[in-house]
């Protein structure tokens, strides 16, 4: 038992005092993720109102208003439309984002690709989205710069050259 004591004594002094090295195990190292290209998107919004039409809209379609949302990115132009409050008998054609300040009218800069027929109201409304994948990244950059120089206007039928308009203004 002597000898048993002795050689757990020795085995333990000679473990304690330095016996093999231990050899490290080194760490991986992670390797980086490629960084996202990073991409312009702001959202601006546009109270849309017959009233704000140059010159108002005074007839039965003077009941239409709405909201639209516009989520810009680097070469696209995301359309949010709620219109509400239209006769049974409006039929929204198209819309677009034209250059002008309030009152004063201008040309198409982003068409929001909704064409004649695409949607139907229900009860004098409507709820849809639309995107212009191909917007110039120029006219964007500007848009984003100035939102009050620029209008989104809904047309229909009756009104060729727009039933509901409104400035453009950071979300």
């Amino acid at each position: 038992m002597r000898v048993f004591s002795g050689i757990a004594a020795t085995a333990i002094l000679i473990a304690a005092c330095g016996g093999p090295a231990a050899v490290s195990t080194p760490t991986p190292t992670a390797s980086p993720t490629p960084t996202p290209i990073p991409t312009v998107a702001n959202t601006f919004k546009a109270d849309l109102k017959a009233s704000n039409e140059n010159p108002p809209i005074t007839d039965a379609e003077s009941t239409c208003s709405g909201t639209a949302t516009v989520t810009f990115t680097s070469t696209t132009a995301k359309f949010d439309v709620s219109i509400t409050g239209c006769p049974a008998t409006t039929a929204i054609n198209i819309g677009h984002i034209h250059e002008g300040a309030a009152g004063v009218n201008g040309g198409v800069k982003i068409d929001s690709t909704l064409k004649a027929g695409d949607i139907t109201l229900t009860g004098g409304s409507v709820t849809f989205s639309r995107t212009n994948s191909a917007a110039d990244p120029a006219l964007i950059t500007a848009i984003m710069a100035n939102p009050a120089g620029y209008y989104v206007n809904f047309h229909s039928t009756a009104h060729g050259g727009g039933v509901i308009r409104g400035q453009l203004s950071k979300a």
